[in-house]
């Protein structure tokens, strides 16, 4: 038996190259549970893995996709059977585990949650990690006082996968979400998502030497931390939470200070999907299935294939991605 992937390839002179080529079945690594993939996603870590140089990869060669969704196709795991429907995501698969961007991929049964009523495996890709990322840091907000009606929930990146399933999910629970992006064109995009006020990245992106600013937002999911969060962190109402899930501009939190956090009560919240214990993974997936509105998640989805994914690995780098891409391997 065999089945397609998408390998990437590294040679001698450290050159890695990403293309789509047939494998056998024995190729596949070891693991408990062999699924067949119907569906994959792209994210950040997928565009590093693919991209010059290999990013987070060890090992070569190697299939990314740090996401998939299928059926079981064979099973030592007791918990899994012939025919049930899967969800991956994290565990460091498609960085040093071969991944999702192929027809078949087999991994150990603690990493796989059953796929939950109400979603097929098509929709469960169009939330992924990003979407799974997303609502944790909502759970985060709400396990740290955030109701529905304290006044506006800012989203920064809101454009990308993380931002925009957590700027539906935010304007879903009854939020009133102001939305941050640096691409103006995106405005439509946003306000059909659910954003209630589109804010230009530019306002927030200078450092400021004040240790505090005006109160504005009860709550904030940010994907971008640098100069953006640090910015952020000073404008937080008096005991407010922010959720931290990404770093597109940049590890470090510039112009931080301590102010908000001992003069305001600020509560910084550090959001990890990738090694997240199953039963908060079960909760997430459980609430992305009950709250996040089907039609706002069609909205930000696009489809790719494999052949497709070279192109816009290198275009997610460069914040050239919108919403979310559903990768189908079978296409």
């Amino acid at each position: 038996m065999s089945f397609r992937a998408l390998v990437v390839e590294k040679d001698d002179q450290g050159n890695t190259s990403a293309g789509v080529q047939t494998l056998d079945d024995s190729r596949l690594p070891e693991g408990d549970v062999t699924v067949a993939v119907e569906y994959s996603t792209l994210n950040y870590k997928d565009g590093l893995c693919i991209g010059p140089g290999g990013g987070l990869v060890k090992s070569w060669p190697h299939v990314p996709g740090i996401d998939f969704a299928g059926t079981v196709e064979a099973s030592d795991d007791a918990r899994y059977a012939p025919g049930d429907k899967v969800v991956l995501t994290g565990w460091r698969v498609g960085e040093i585990h071969w991944g999702g961007f192929a027809q078949k991929a087999r991994v150990k049964g603690d990493w796989l949650v059953p796929l939950p009523e109400g979603l097929t495996t098509r929709q469960a890709m169009a939330v992924g990690t990003a979407g799974f990322t997303a609502m944790l840091a909502v759970m985060a907000l709400e396990d740290h006082g955030l109701a529905a009606g304290q006044g506006e929930v800012l989203v920064t990146g809101a454009a990308g996968g993380v931002g925009s399933v957590a700027t539906a999910l935010l304007a879903a629970l009854g939020h009133d979400v102001a939305a941050v992006t640096g691409r103006p064109e995106q405005e439509s995009y946003l306000r059909e998502l659910g954003a209630g006020r589109i804010v230009p990245r530019a306002e927030l992106a200078e450092v400021s030497s004040r240790p505090l600013e005006k109160e504005f937002w009860a709550g904030c999911v940010d994907a971008v931390a640098g100069a953006v969060l640090g910015r952020v962190l000073k404008q937080m109402r008096y005991g407010s939470p922010v959720a931290a899930v990404g770093l597109a501009g940049g590890a470090a939190i510039e112009g931080a200070m301590i102010t908000p956090f001992i003069l305001r009560g600020v509560n910084l919240l550090g959001i990890d999907s990738v090694m997240r214990p199953r039963e908060d993974r079960l909760r997430a997936w459980d609430r992305i299935a009950r709250d996040l509105p089907m039609n706002r998640l069609e909205a930000m989805e696009q489809t790719a294939t494999l052949s497709d994914l070279p192109e816009l690995g290198a275009d997610i780098l460069k914040g050239r991605v919108r919403g979310r891409v559903v990768v189908d391997p079978n296409a």
